[in-house]
């Protein structure tokens, strides 16, 4: 299966469409994206099930910002609209079969009840941080 451009435009839909998600955020510039590219297409051809995404960060300026991407490669891993994994360079393949494995053997209910208690607990402190 080949990789899925993210725009602006195609990003909502994409994410709420599929419910695993990896994106990796690149540039044409960038050596270090360069030599992951091929480990992650190599990913998306031994996963057919999951959804393998670029997102251009010199096309897609805003959906970089809205991530906070600072370094690339960044790779970001949505499961069920949560991102559930991001981390920035270029990880060699056995690591990213790993973090696939990871990522696939999470249980969503679980994590979700993480971020809800994070959100409570931490509401309060973010409301008057915002202020």
């Amino acid at each position: 299966m080949s990789t899925v451009e993210l725009t602006k435009e195609n990003f909502d839909q994409v994410v709420t469409d599929n419910d695993f998600i990896l994106i990796d955020f690149w540039a044409s510039w960038c050596g270090p994206c360069r030599q992951f590219a091929p480990v992650y297409e190599g990913a998306a051809e031994r996963h057919p099930d999951l959804v393998f995404a670029k997102v251009d960060t010199e096309a897609q300026q805003e959906l970089a910002a809205a991530f906070e991407i600072r370094s690339i490669p960044t790779l970001m891993i949505v499961r069920d609209n949560v991102a559930v994994f991001a981390q920035p360079g270029a990880l060699p393949e056995a690591a990213l079969e790993d973090v696939i494995g990871q990522a696939r053997a999470l249980d969503m209910d679980e994590v979700r009840k993480s971020i809800d208690e994070a959100q409570g607990g931490s509401a309060g402190a973010e409301t008057a941080s915002e202020a």
